[in-house]
């Protein structure tokens, strides 16, 4: 498990945008519950330098489009573990990445962003593919 230290202020980079912090299985199974109707984005952030350098900015620049996403949330791999472990049960049946992100529609998936199509991408590509989905989705 990551220390808190330098886990909280990449939480901070999400969350400060208002998206949810989904801590436990509890707020996971909340948080769908709660997206049964409209569209969801849960985004699995990790310390990982794609993560760094591409999803987060990445994230955040999408966020300025017309079109959003009702609900957001944010889960921290290596740090909420059991959060991670349920929203991924969510994601099934695409397998475990950090990060990630998953798009979901009347509490269905409909969209996913996996590891290997945030590796080696710059933020602008990921902002981009977010928002073609959000226009596509939401």
């Amino acid at each position: 498990m990551y220390p808190e230290e330098l886990v909280m202020p990449m939480k901070g980079e999400l969350t400060t945008l208002g998206f949810k912090e989904l801590t436990s299985v509890q707020e996971v199974d909340d948080f769908m519950s709660e997206s049964k109707t409209g569209t969801a984005m849960v985004v699995i952030n990790s310390v990982c330098g794609c993560a760094a350098g591409s999803l987060r900015p990445g994230v955040k620049a999408s966020m300025s489009s017309e079109v959003l996403p009702d609900h957001i949330a944010t889960s921290f791999a290596g740090f909420d573990s059991d959060a991670v472990a349920q929203v991924r049960k969510y994601l099934l049946p695409y397998p475990p990445s950090s990060p990630s992100i998953g798009l979901f529609k009347n509490g269905a998936l409909v969209h996913m962003i996996e590891r290997h199509h945030i590796e080696g991408r710059s933020a602008e590509m990921i902002a981009n593919h977010l928002q073609m989905a959000y226009k596509e989705f939401c």
